[in-house]
Parts: C-alpha cells; sequence; structure tokens
C-alpha cells in the first residue's frame, strides 16, 4: 500500500515554517518505510521501524499501527503524525541528503 501527501501551503499570516529545508512529499512505503522529497528536491528513503520497534520508542510506539502510520502528513515543512510524533525537517534533509536512506536510530 503507497499514499503520498504533497506539502499543504498555509497561507496565514505571520505564521511561516522556520526550517529552511522542509519537506514537499511524503509516500508511504512497505515495513515502516517513506519516501520523502524536500523544497530543494532532494529525495531519499527513512526507514522508521528501527526506531518504533525500540526498547524505547516514547510517542513512536503507536506508530506500529499501520493505519496510523500510514496518516503520515507535512506541517510546516515537518512530517507529522495525528498523535503528535513528528520528524525535524533540518534532520531529515540532512540524512536523506548524505546516505539517500535513512535508518532513524531508536
Amino acid at each position: 500500500m503507497s499514499t503520498e501527501t504533497a506539502s499543504q501551503e498555509h497561507r496565514t499570516i505571520g505564521v511561516a515554517a522556520s526550517a529552511p529545508w522542509r519537506a514537499r512529499t511524503v509516500t508511504v512505503l512497505l515495513d515502516y518505510c517513506l519516501s520523502v522529497t524536500c523544497n530543494d528536491g532532494a529525495t531519499g528513503t527513512i526507514d522508521m521501524s528501527q526506531l518504533i520497534f525500540s526498547e524505547k520508542p516514547g510517542m513512536y510506539s503507536a506508530l506500529k499501527d499501520t493505519q496510523l502510520f500510514n496518516q503520515v502528513r507535512i506541517e510546516l515543512g515537518a512530517l507529522t503524525w495525528p498523535n503528535g510524533a513528528d520528524l525535524d525537517p533540518a534532520w531529515v534533509h540532512e540524512e536523506i541528503g548524505k546516505n539517500k536512506t535513512w535508518c532513524v536510530p531508536g
């Protein structure tokens, strides 16, 4: 199953994305992975499985539920989920820029 979310540009007066690197699109892949394209065209894959199934995943534990994991959205350039979990867009950009595939540590 694959779902894709494109960044929604919210042009609220006085609200701007603070990170210079923002996710532009995200596609859910199999096995807790995401395909991401950033605003500068950088692309890569994020493997969330190591974090989600780690000994102390915190709020990311809820993402074991694939229905919740598949609800990833882009808010002000960051990958976010309805339970409040998110990934820093600058960190995402740095890691996929280096390796194209990033296994988020647990």
